[in-house]
């Protein structure tokens, strides 16, 4: 025969259990969705219905390295952010942002970037803004990103270190070719340059400027 502690002891266990399961049933195969009014979370994982990844959203400890078809290897990331995988689990692109200081007081890591990359190859769009001890810059780089080469900037549009507004066309040997600039004093220039880089052709002429 149950004593009363007993028998309270069994009755607590069992609504214990019973409390879990209605809860766990929830959030099985049956039920597609839940409401949340804010959810704190270190990673989650975006996967299609065979566990392929398909993206990533995490905080700085938790980011991955570098994953190709499902593979990761160690990649020291200094941001938190979002990775896109494509239908194979290989990473093409994302949306990375950081900055802290030092223990020297210095900004470092201070930025922001979205990057699309080429199927098997590295990105071929980034919008960056990167301010800190160590860069200083933002702008849209379109880029000719070919397998197994180096990758060659085509097109940068956005503000230089010394503050000046440029848009660069490059060839495909990634080589500027034309540049459209205006410094931070307002001087605006166009320059036309050979495959040594050097001026061939500028407007307004040397000759012309004060």
């Amino acid at each position: 025969m149950f004593t009363g502690q007993r028998f309270l002891t069994i009755y607590s266990g069992t609504l214990t259990v019973a409390f879990a399961a209605t809860l766990l049933s929830g959030f099985s195969a049956g039920n597609k969705s839940a409401k949340f009014d804010q959810i704190d979370v270190h990673r989650i994982n975006v996967i299609e219905a065979d566990g392929t990844l398909r993206m990533v959203i995490s905080n700085h400890a938790r980011l991955p390295g570098i994953i190709v078809r499902g593979n990761e290897q160690p990649f020291a990331r200094p941001q938190a952010g979002m990775l896109f995988y494509n239908d194979e689990g290989s990473e093409n692109g994302g949306l990375i942002f950081g900055g802290h200081r030092n223990n020297k007081g210095e900004v470092v890591d201070s930025g922001g970037s979205l990057s699309f990359d080429k199927y098997g190859a590295n990105q071929i769009v980034q919008l960056i803004g990167v301010d800190d001890k160590e860069d200083r810059f933002a702008g849209l780089s379109i880029t000719d990103s070919i397998t197994g080469t180096d990758n060659r900037r085509r097109i940068w549009i956005g503000r230089a270190e010394d503050g000046a507004a440029a848009v660069n066309l490059m060839d495909a040997n990634g080589r500027k070719r034309l540049v459209m600039e205006v410094k931070s004093d307002g001087t605006a220039s166009l320059y036309f340059l050979d495959t040594n880089g050097r001026v061939i052709s500028q407007l307004p002429s040397p000759a012309k400027q004060p």
